[in-house]
């Protein structure tokens, strides 16, 4: 019978333990406190006996790990058990140190359980412990996609009821009636109606991005409501927290203003506003040669005053990689073929206002190697018991800044963390979903190329498939708005343009 399983110091500290019987606190430290003084250095043995227990241990560089058992229990069985409880531990702690192990202690012992069960150990493997461990439900994912579904449709018919509300209150306008009431009896409804309308302002208004700066706000306090504030209630409660000695994180705040940095909007929206958006798929042999690549690129057209609502774009395609473009139906084909001008088909017609409306999209698909944007090699070799890997990039279009970009690289699982040579960039190794991250903030003309070495137990085929993502201001296909003009008179129209290139799928299989 197994009675515990703890992780120790040489000097026989307990850092974590469980036990699988009913032991006091007192008895197991006890225990543990005697461990290192039965050892005998000239022996190679992993055991040790006492006239009650046996101890049964592998070091771990400055630690322990040691089970505790009867004299009678089958001490090969204990053996394997060992191995898997010293596999394990690296699965979750990136060091083996004191601190990492006291910080990861819960998640331990919740492994340490699904190994042994009541003092015997379950028949279990480390792939299943990972499995158990993080408690994946289908129906949970099944039910969140339900939920946030119905979510994104509610937002929906809101925003559609809003915009109603709005335009039957500027017809009301400009006929000279009152606006209709919305609920209410007798003289209740006109009200209900300016209501109804005060309401739809401020939904739609609260759908547009901040333009001016803020004014100065006076010093006094203010009663209004401040998104992102933490309530009386949470601050309470995390005080209590950090009076008890818990040590409170807060990388999620760090994440989230990271990606608030990242999709930013534009610091100056105009009355005409374009988004041109693109999206690369791309899939890459690990020995070269380019498989698939797909990208597909719109200009979205928002127009916030009516009267730049009969306008015409300018575009200018500078590509010559044999992109195929088209036009939204609405728009004079034989305008945009003659002149490279977007223009509705009649021209007494107007493009709608407070909405995006896709007036442009092209598509390239090739296999052609020199159109890849950002080329990655990736070099596995075996050395022994190890293997060596060697990751290098190279910007191939130089006229693209990337930014935020990660290259994942998956990893063999419970061989611990991998040990990294040479690096541009930094690091991130995901214990949980055994990935390493490289992350380089930005690759540009000026940065066109780096590498990664590191070494980790596994054979050549564990590291693929690689991932890819990043962001871009610039976009690939060299298609861009020159000037806004309006139909009449053929004046120029101030307009702002925000341009991203995005990954829908990058990979090296």
């Amino acid at each position: 019978v197994l009675l515990a399983a703890a992780v120790c110091t040489k000097a026989g500290k307990a850092i974590v333990s469980r036990q699988f019987v009913e032991m006091t606190r007192t008895r197991i430290e006890g225990l543990l406190a005697a461990f290192p003084k039965l050892m005998n250095t000239g022996k190679q043995h992993t055991f040790v006996e006492t006239e009650s227990v046996r101890y049964v241990y592998q070091p771990m560089e400055k630690l322990y790990m040691v089970l505790i058992t009867t004299k009678n229990s089958n001490i090969l069985e204990d053996l394997e058990t060992l191995r898997l409880f010293s596999r394990v531990i690296p699965e979750y702690c990136r060091a083996l140190e004191e601190n990492e192990i006291s910080e990861h202690c819960f998640d331990l012992i919740f492994a340490f359980d699904e190994i042994v069960a009541l003092g015997y150990r379950e028949n279990v493997n480390l792939a299943q412990i990972r499995t158990f461990t993080e408690m994946d439900s289908h129906e949970e994912k099944v039910f969140r996609a339900v939920r946030e579904t119905q979510e994104r449709e509610a937002k929906a018919e809101m925003r559609r009821k809003a915009k109603e509300l709005q335009q039957a209150r500027r017809d009301a306008e400009r006929q000279g009636k009152k606006a209709p009431g919305f609920g209410g009896f007798g003289s209740s409804a006109v009200s209900g109606g300016t209501t109804a309308a005060m309401i739809t302002e401020t939904i739609i208004e609260t759908e547009k991005p901040k333009v001016a700066p803020a004014p100065a706000r006076p010093s006094g306090p203010s009663k209004a409501l401040k998104l992102g504030a933490k309530g009386k209630e949470v601050d309470n409660f995390v005080d209590k927290l950090k009076s008890e000695g818990e040590n409170i994180m807060t990388s999620v705040g760090k994440r989230s203003t990271e990606a608030a940095k990242v999709l930013a909007p534009p610091v100056n929206m105009e009355s005409v506003h374009m988004k041109i958006e693109e999206k690369i798929s791309l899939t890459c042999g690990r020995d070269g040669g380019l498989q698939n690549m797909e990208l597909h690129g719109m200009i979205m057209l928002h127009i916030s005053d009516e009267k730049f609502a009969r306008i015409r774009l300018h575009v200018e395609n500078e590509d010559k990689r044999g992109v195929q473009l088209q036009t939204h139906p609405n728009v004079d084909k034989k305008l945009f073929t003659a002149e490279s001008q977007i223009g509705l088909k009649n021209p007494e017609k107007s493009f709608p206002i407070n909405s995006d409306v896709g007036v442009l999209k092209w598509r390239l698909q090739t296999t052609e190697e020199s159109f890849i944007p950002l080329t990655i090699n990736c070099w596995p070799s075996e050395s022994g018991n190890s293997c060596d890997v060697n990751i290098e990039y190279e910007l191939q279009e130089e006229s693209l800044e990337l930014n935020d970009v990660i290259i994942t690289i998956p990893l063999p699982s419970g061989v611990g963390a991998p040990v990294i040579g040479e690096i541009d960039g930094e690091y991130r190794h995901d214990s949980r979903r055994n990935l390493l991250e490289w992350c380089l903030p930005v690759i540009d003309a000026k940065n066109k190329s780096g590498s990664l070495e590191f070494s980790i137990a596994g054979q050549p085929s564990d590291f693929f498939p690689v991932q890819v993502s990043f962001v871009s201001k610039k976009n690939y296909c060299n298609i861009q708005v020159t000037k806004v003009t309006q139909v009449d008179g053929n004046s120029p129209v101030r307009f702002s343009t925000e341009t991203t290139f995005l990954v829908d799928k990058y990979e090296i299989l």
